[in-house]
């Protein structure tokens, strides 16, 4: 297969951004990602768009991509529209991937742009709600929701404010780990500790406050056993990256020495699998068809990011993707072995939970969080040495896992 690299990528302050439009945040992270690239807008040969809320909840329902690329000067080419709920932004990096190997251009765009922030926010937190069979909504929630049997639940650890459906899926799962494997509350919180300490060392985080552990497990609750901390936020933000060819770099004149190649690229949807075969997990079969690609492991790895929608994901995913057996992803994170300075770095960026989850922009976010640690350019976040990264996200939940899940392998 022909080597395919990141040659310019760029993100937007994920957050609150109520007097910024989808354009002007697109627009942002384009010129940051054609910069960084050295490349003119002329030169893109075709372009990916990820944005799933577009529709629901600025009601531009068909050709989103059109509409806001059409806008900050890319017109004429090929513009494909993606929704893979939470991995469209990886899937459009996938599918750029898939256009280059093809021949059907040399240079190719991928963009994620969402504005989630808006004044009616239970109708934001319902859009969360459609990322699965929604004609089947309450069978799917039931299944869902009895992998968290067995677990006693404290009182007062619900939330009394509205929060997504999707949340309480995540905290049945974590209940379904502690009750299998033993998994504490206090190693959740240690992650979500963790991530918020990284949040701080990263500028293009949401939130940039540390917190201890202590108080994660005292902050409000969500439903048990996740507290407010855990959970990922309602975010506006972009994200681009250009995606090239040894054909297309040599038409950039682009400086080699820093474009990450793309080892692995993987996409993997959902199985009818039960919730009591983990071994058969998507993203750990996405993983090891992605480490047989790039012909690395993962011991190879020197980083990752890993979707951390609710702070119990970077455990069963640290699980998924091989960094420690299956029920020791909670200890290994309150053993700090994932922090900085630690075995194996995961969200060096502060994570979902604190760098914001701008869905369609999220994947693309990941991947610049580990182009910039394998460029040693992450400032004081830095994984000294870094060489070869490792990126999942997921999308949705059909069955008992994700609908959608991604997984890509960059390395220097």
């Amino acid at each position: 297969m022909s080597t395919i690299y990141i040659a310019g990528i760029s993100m937007t302050v994920f957050g609150r951004h109520p007097d910024r439009s989808l354009e002007d945040l697109a627009g942002e992270a384009l010129r940051g990602a054609l910069k960084d690239a050295g490349c003119l807008p002329e030169q893109v040969g075709a372009a990916y768009y990820a944005g799933i809320t577009n529709g629901p909840l600025q009601g531009q329902f068909a050709i989103p991509g059109q509409v806001v690329l059409g806008k900050i000067g890319i017109d004429s080419i090929p513009i494909f529209n993606v929704d893979n709920g939470c991995a469209a932004g990886s899937s459009a990096v996938h599918l750029a991937i898939q256009g280059l190997r093809a021949g059907a251009t040399d240079i190719a765009l991928a963009i994620g742009c969402e504005k989630m922030n808006i004044a009616d926010k239970l109708k934001a937190l319902t859009v969360m709600e459609a990322g699965w069979d929604v004609s089947r909504a309450d069978e799917n929630y039931a299944t869902l929701i009895k992998m968290g049997e067995g677990v006693p639940v404290p009182a007062g650890s619900e939330s009394e404010r509205p929060y997504s459906k999707f949340m309480a899926i995540y905290a049945a799962m974590c209940r379904y780990h502690m009750k299998t494997f033993g998994t504490t509350q206090r190693q959740i919180a240690a992650v979500a500790a963790k991530n918020h300490g990284h949040s701080v060392l990263n500028p293009y985080s949401q939130f940039r406050k540390p917190f201890s552990v202590d108080e994660i497990l005292a902050a409000p609750p969500i439903t048990y056993p996740l507290t407010l901390p855990m959970c990922a936020p309602l975010s506006d933000g972009a994200a681009a990256v250009i995606l090239c060819t040894e054909e297309g770099l040599k038409r950039l004149g682009a400086d080699k020495s820093r474009c990450i190649k793309v080892a692995a690229s993987v996409i993997r949807s959902f199985s009818h699998r039960r919730f009591d075969q983990p071994e058969l997990n998507l993203a750990r079969l996405a993983a090891n068809q992605a480490y047989e690609i790039a012909g690395l492991g993962p011991q190879d790895m020197h980083v990752a990011e890993v979707h951390d929608a609710a702070a119990m994901g970077e455990i069963i995913q640290s699980e998924n993707l091989g960094f420690v057996p299956l029920g020791e992803g909670g200890p290994a994170a309150e053993r700090n072995e994932f922090a900085l300075g630690g075995r194996l770095p995961i969200n060096p960026s502060g994570g979902l939970e604190s760098k914001g989850h701008p869905l369609g922009a999220t994947g693309i976010g990941q991947l610049f969080e580990l182009v910039t640690q394998l460029r040693g350019e992450a400032g004081a976040r830095q994984v000294q040495g870094a060489r070869h990264a490792i990126q999942e996200n997921g999308g949705g939940l059909i069955g008992v896992e994700e609908g959608s899940v991604a997984i890509h392998i960059l390395t220097r």
